[in-house]
């Protein structure tokens, strides 16, 4: 599988993720953090938490939307795997998640740029995961 290089569309969506985490830790002290976003939302401790949490999840979810009123097109997307594979994969992200005390947004992006000990431990050992990962599946298993 190729992937395309892409690098104005990944500046933008880097510059856009990092503009929305500052905002949020400006406007509300909070960590963007999609899983814990998540979390909070499902499992929720704090009912004065929901709104934010659910106005967050809605616009992750009509982003594709508003790309398209943008450009005048969807943006790709192939998923090569079924829908229980993907169950399965979210299920293990959560765990994992859930185990790291944050997801990769969370520790990436937030995290780092706070220079949290935490942060800078989970990031590069999510990275050898997932470089371990690709290999495995595209050069042991050859999926």
């Amino acid at each position: 599988m190729e992937t395309l290089f892409t690098p104005f569309a990944s500046l933008g969506g880097g510059a856009l993720i990092g503009l929305g985490a500052v905002l949020l830790m400006l406007g509300l002290g909070r960590i963007l953090g999609a899983t814990g976003i998540m979390s909070g939302l499902v499992f929720a401790e704090n009912s004065s938490e929901f709104s934010w949490r659910a106005t967050m999840v809605v616009g992750m979810i009509l982003s594709p939307g508003l790309i398209f009123l943008v450009t005048g097109q969807m943006p790709e997307l192939s998923v090569p795997v079924s829908p229980l594979m993907i169950a399965i994969g979210g299920v293990i992200v959560g765990f994992g998640a859930s185990l790291g005390s944050g997801c990769t947004s969370g520790h990436g992006v937030c995290g780092l740029s706070r220079l949290s000990v935490r942060s800078i431990v989970a990031v590069p050992t999510f990275m050898v995961t997932a470089t371990i990962t690709v290999y495995l599946i595209r050069h042991v298993f050859g999926a």
